[in-house]
């Protein structure tokens, strides 16, 4: 054990109390020293990121993990290789678990990781999602049976750049030392500073995110100049992709400012967030000329599917680093069809996951009534991936789920309802072996759904609704660029797709009728969006605000009881909204030629019921029927189901606003594109032969030509010269009038007027003519 001297010279440091939290303290562990002092000292570091709750086993090919009690096991054994080890995580234990977990808050993973050892773990955002009150007071207070029976994570969460904005001081402890004696070895904490678009910001409201490099380095500093021998960043933040050798190569972007940027006191990087597994490692500059020359950066990917693996090796006299193995340590293997764990499973982890699994069965395998077909998310190209950025069944459902519920005077009388695509978390299937309709039970509604906000109302003006459709393009920067908004019933909308920023929707109705920019509505969302989350700011700005305490989960089990008891609840396929574009503008000239093109016609997974076809009419009038094509595109936007369109006006309809009506022929999707019938212009020229008359003898004679666009134009001309008129018809584009001859000498005016006709506007042309005696 270190003497005291020793201790001082590396000088813990205690951290200031701050915001409730009674006491934010660095954390020291003491263990026995390497056995031998001449052998390079392992120290051995052990990360997850991204677990979920997943505390079950999942052998399934499509979705393989471990559970909690083959997480222990792999720990455990690792650790007996290495007695010298911390086991530690980078965020995201908790929140949008599975319904085993979640039924119980999140108190059996907390249980979970307590008996698995985790010692220490950046915050994540989702320890954010029931407010940072909830952290502190839940899930980092001790277990009480009495008073706080669902919290008592024993591990230390840490983040140092989450401030309390009063007063600048750390919202959590910003690090934590683990002693070996001989070695420190510190760790420091961050989170995504896109915190503030991932959570309610009214549970975080008290709190300010700051820049992650800036915050991590100083904290790093800190520890090294406190004694620490190794200093390992877990941050809540990482690489979009598992290529180590693109992963760094914009230093702009928000993991790769992380590599870049971090300095030479961090000596490792274990990241999460984006649910990638890599093991990379990056040269460090400021490294040139010892033992290590490359930082690893890691991160294990998800669910507890797999861990990571750091063994420092350090000097046992200076205690430098001589070097660092990684790994990234699958714990469930598929080789050629076969799957099987590969490490024990520990026996007392594992009985806290039965006696959890035994409790969720009970509770939810209650049957909430039957669906006629899958609501389902919407999917990138590769039809697995999710795509927040896409019209579902499911999101456009949930939100008439929510409109419903909060329908009645009393909680406001909704008039329509949203929901954001980050709250759903897996297709509504229903217990379907054997085909549909299925039963829907708690558990599934309860997993897809898993955050149980309250549902808000507000009085927003259509100008308020309009903005927050515009803010489905997120600011640049932001996590991700488009989020779809799921709507209810009864409220569409299109959009131009190629817009520039707030510029995008075009036309909104509620129940056929078009919203009005000054006239207020009654909206609903759930108290994530109504506080402005994910960049939906405009929520903040709705004149009302009125928590009806319903939550969202229990809006789906009344809406379920009242609809889908005695007849399976039907998915409708009609797409909310469509996009629109012109690329000609909305303006119909001579030729009367419509041109324009639609997207978001069709949801994006194979099972949805899409259009082959749609019509175009106008009023009564059948115009033309289009094919469609439901590729899904790449991109993360609502780009499904295109048609491009080119229809003729009627001969019967007259200059003026006019709309054509899109109708799918299968989903009964229905899309109002206006069009305005202008008439075209018209140029006329003419030409007097002679020029020079000779009075009461030589009759001139006009040549006019009028042409429209390019084309001879037909209809009428009037010549007014000499106090007479002369009408002639135009014969393509061409007419010619021989005048009388005047009576008076001097220079003569003649005007020619071009009368147009239904489809092309008036124009004339002046000329003169000279009459002389002789």
């Amino acid at each position: 054990m270190p003497t005291s001297s020793t201790r001082a010279r590396r000088g813990i440091r205690a951290l200031t109390a701050t915001a409730g939290l009674a006491l934010v303290a660095t954390s020291t562990t003491l263990v026995s020293p390497a056995a031998h002092a001449a052998d390079p000292v392992d120290i051995q570091i052990l990360g997850i990121n991204d677990f979920h709750g997943r505390v079950e086993q999942s052998l399934s090919k499509y979705d393989l993990f471990g559970g909690a009690g083959e997480l222990a096991g792999a720990v455990n054994q690792l650790r007996g290789e290495h007695p010298d080890t911390v086991f530690a995580a980078a965020g995201d234990l908790i929140g949008a678990s599975t319904f085993t977990s979640f039924i119980a808050q999140d108190k059996p993973t907390i249980d979970a990781l307590n008996a698995a050892g985790l010692e220490v773990s950046a915050v994540g955002n989702h320890e954010f999602d029931k407010g940072y009150d909830d952290l502190l007071n839940r899930v980092m207070a001790p277990y009480n049976a009495d008073t706080n029976p669902y919290g008592g994570a024993q591990w230390q969460y840490i983040s140092a750049n989450v401030k309390v904005k009063a007063t600048g001081n750390p919202a959590v402890p910003e690090s934590w030392i683990k002693d070996f004696g001989d070695v420190q070895v510190g760790f420091v904490g961050a989170v995504t500073e896109h915190l503030g678009e991932l959570v309610s910001p009214a549970g975080i409201a008290d709190l300010e995110v700051t820049d992650i490099v800036a915050a991590a380095n100083k904290t790093a500093d800190d520890l090294k100049a406190d004694g620490a021998d190794i200093v390992v960043l877990l941050v809540h933040e990482g690489a979009s992709g598992t290529d180590c050798a693109t992963m760094d190569d914009d230093p702009a972007s928000d993991f790769g400012s992380i590599i870049t940027g971090v300095d030479d006191n961090v000596d490792a990087i274990i990241s999460g967030h984006t649910h990638l597994a890599y093991n990379c490692k990056f040269p460090v500059a400021g490294w040139s000329g010892r033992a290590l020359t490359e930082r690893p950066v890691v991160s294990a990917g998800q669910y507890g599917m797999n861990l990571n693996q750091l063994v420092f090796s350090l000097d046992p006299t200076t205690q430098d680093v001589l070097g660092v193995e990684q790994n990234l340590l699958p714990l469930v293997t598929n080789k050629d069809g076969v799957i099987a764990p590969v490490y024990p499973t520990d026996a007392g982890v594992q009985k806290i996951v039965d006696d959890a699994v035994g409790q969720a069965e009970v509770l939810g395998a209650k049957p909430l009534g039957e669906i006629a077909a899958p609501f389902k998310l919407a999917r990138l190209a590769d039809g697995t991936t999710v795509n927040r950025g896409g019209e579902s069944t499911q999101g456009n459902m949930v939100a008439e789920v929510q409109r419903w519920a909060t329908s009645s005077p009393e909680a406001g009388s909704a008039q329509l309802a949203v929901m954001n695509p980050g709250g759903l978390r897996q297709d509504l299937l229903g217990l379907n072996e054997n085909g549909y309709p299925a039963t829907l039970t708690y558990k599934q509604a309860a997993t897809a759904q898993p955050f149980a906000n309250t549902l808000v109302n507000m009085d927003m003006t259509g100008a308020q609704i309009k903005t927050m459709l515009e803010q489905q393009w997120q600011p640049e920067g932001s996590s991700r660029p488009f989020l779809k908004l799921g709507t209810s019933d009864g409220f569409t909308y299109t959009y131009e797709p190629a817009a520039p920023a707030g510029e995008h929707v075009q036309q909104m109705w509620l129940n056929g009728e078009p919203i009005r920019p000054a006239v207020t509505y009654s909206v609903t969302a759930n108290s994530f969006l109504s506080s402005g989350g994910d960049n939906f700011a405009v929520f903040k700005e709705a004149a009302t605000h009125s928590d009806t305490g319903k939550t969202d989960l229990q809006a789906m089990v009344d809406y379920l009881d009242t609809f889908a008891s005695e007849t399976p609840l039907e998915p409708s396929y009609q797409q909310h909204a469509v996009g629109v574009s012109y690329p000609s503008g909305t303006s119909v000239y001579r030729s009367r030629t419509v041109s324009f093109g639609l997207s978001s016609l069709a949801f994006s997974n194979a099972s949805d019921v899409k259009d082959d076809t749609v019509s175009v009419s106008l009023g009564e009038v059948q115009l033309g029927e289009f094919p469609v094509d439901s590729t899904v595109p790449d991109g993360q936007f609502d780009e499904t189901g295109v048609a491009q369109v080119q229809v003729t006006l009627p001969a019967s309809v007259q200059p003026g606003d006019h709309t054509l009506t899109v109708t799918g022929a299968t989903t009964g999707t229905t899309v109002a594109v206006p069009v305005t019938f202008k008439k075209a212009f018209s140029s006329v020229s003419a030409t007097a032969k002679p020029t020079k008359a000779v009075v009461g003898k030589t009759r001139p004679t006009i040549s006019v030509q009028v042409t429209s666009g390019g084309a001879a134009a037909h209809g009428k001309v009037v010549i007014r010269t000499g106090g007479n008129a002369y009408t002639a018809t135009l014969k393509n584009g061409a007419a010619v009038v021989k005048l009388k001859p005047y009576g008076k000498v001097g220079r003569k005016s003649v005007t020619v007027r071009y009368l147009g006709n239904d489809s092309i506007m008036r124009s004339s042309t002046t000329l003169s003519i000279t009459v002389v005696k002789k």
